[in-house]
């Protein structure tokens, strides 16, 4: 019995003394990482690198701190080339540079000119919020691999790589836009680039997309399919320049939110193809030149788009030299003040339903329809024209038997007009 009764209190008092985390002798990784997640979550993790008491009570190095929180990034400059490297903006305690080739750190964060460095290695502490600027005309780049990025507390990458004109490989395998809410001009004037795989990018916080690929003329290969676009308003000059890009996925585009789409595929000189069935434009107001130099495209169905609050569509198709094909009889022109430029030498469309097309608050029409020399007819039944439009500008440089159809249609048109 007494045995039995021993073994019994040895249960009881395992069951009341339950095994409690220890933080003297932290070995497991594991545990570690969930301690700094929890201090990184509640904004404290600084204590880990400033507190002496924690880091022996927790049996955390600074070394383990640095693991877990800074960002490490290895940079191959062009050879030869004397320019910047980085950006520093911040207290220069939060960043490290180190050269390899047993080179002296080079201070003012500029390369020499016959320098022969082969790498830049830059670890970054946590503690940096913004990655804006960070490497903004850095032209002496050729390569910037990111080889660890846990941070999550960068708030903005805007104008990160702007300017990188020799840049021709980032890799972004471990990259963490988790908490970003600007990336506008990121990659602007990176004319180099060739791919981008911004698969892992989360943008679930991002509300500018404004001249993110901006003159990336030799850009070829973009992957944004992940991209989460539901808070983003501005999404201007967004591909403006990508002149090399001959497709692109949009399909899980949000753009529900967006007020600016100016610019947004001008100059996609290359671009044959684009599906905008998913586009929801019911809060656009600007749509100035947004497929401005789209000399490829040969089909634009726009007839989803919703352009009830649009004021501004000059330019919108400017020179689209081989659009054949343009749907955009559902157009709602209430609120447009200018369609100057419109549909500039679209000279191969040889039709163009504008039946709904109202102008009573147009100011600017000027060139509208000018180039446009295989457009035969037209049906402007609805279009008012007052006395501050010059009417010869509008069809300037068109065929003399689309002008006798306009007049046939509006005889309050002097002949002179077109003379």
């Amino acid at each position: 019995m007494g045995s039995i009764n021993e073994s019994n209190k040895k249960i009881k008092d395992s069951k009341n003394n339950k095994p409690r985390l220890c933080y003297k002798n932290i070995k497991s990784k594991f545990i570690l990482k969930k301690i700094v997640h929890y201090l990184k979550r509640n904004k404290l993790l600084v204590i880990i690198k400033h507190n002496k008491k924690i880091q022996k009570r927790l049996n955390i190095s600074l070394n383990d701190y640095k693991e877990y929180c800074d960002t490490k990034i290895e940079i191959t400059p062009i050879k030869n080339i004397f320019g910047k490297f980085i950006n520093i903006k911040n207290n220069k305690s939060y960043y490290h540079v180190y050269f390899d080739d047993n080179k002296e750190e080079i201070k003012k964060n500029y390369l020499p000119l016959n320098d022969n460095v082969s790498k830049i290695k830059i670890t970054i502490e946590y503690e940096v919020e913004s990655f804006q600027d960070l490497f903004k005309d850095c032209e002496c780049i050729r390569l910037i691999s990111f080889k660890k990025f846990n941070k999550d507390n960068v708030i903005n990458m805007s104008h990160m790589f702007d300017g990188c004109t020799y840049l021709e490989d980032i890799e972004f395998s471990h990259f963490n836009t988790k908490n970003v809410f600007d990336i506008s001009y990121m990659f602007y004037g990176c004319k180099c680039l060739q791919r981008l795989n911004l698969s892992n990018f989360i943008t679930n916080n991002i509300a500018n997309m404004s001249n993110i690929f901006y003159d990336c003329s030799s850009l070829e290969h973009l992957n944004i399919s992940n991209f989460n676009t539901n808070n983003v308003t501005n999404m201007s000059n967004m591909f403006d320049g990508c002149s090399s890009l001959k497709k692109l996925n949009l399909s899980n585009l949000n753009t529900n939110k967006v007020s600016d789409m100016s610019n947004m595929f001008s100059r996609c000189s290359s671009l044959y193809e684009l599906n905008l069935a998913n586009f929801n434009t019911n809060n656009v107001t600007n749509m100035e030149s947004m497929f401005s130099g789209c000399s490829s495209l040969y089909e634009l169905n726009l007839s989803n788009f919703n352009t009830s609050k649009v004021i501004n569509m000059s330019n919108m198709f400017y020179k689209c030299l081989l659009l054949k094909e343009l749907r955009i009889s559902n157009f709602n022109t209430n609120n447009v003040k200018n369609m100057s430029f419109m549909f500039y030498e679209c000279s191969v469309l040889k039709e163009l339903n504008i039946t709904n097309f109202r102008t009573k608050n147009i100011t600017d029409m000027s060139f509208m329809f000018s180039g446009c020399s295989s457009l035969k007819e037209l049906d402007i039944s609805n279009i008012k024209f007052n006395d501050k439009i010059d009417i010869n500008k509008i069809f300037y440089r068109c065929s003399d038997e689309l002008k006798k159809n306009v007049r046939a249609q509006n005889k309050s048109i002097p002949e002179k007009c077109f003379s």
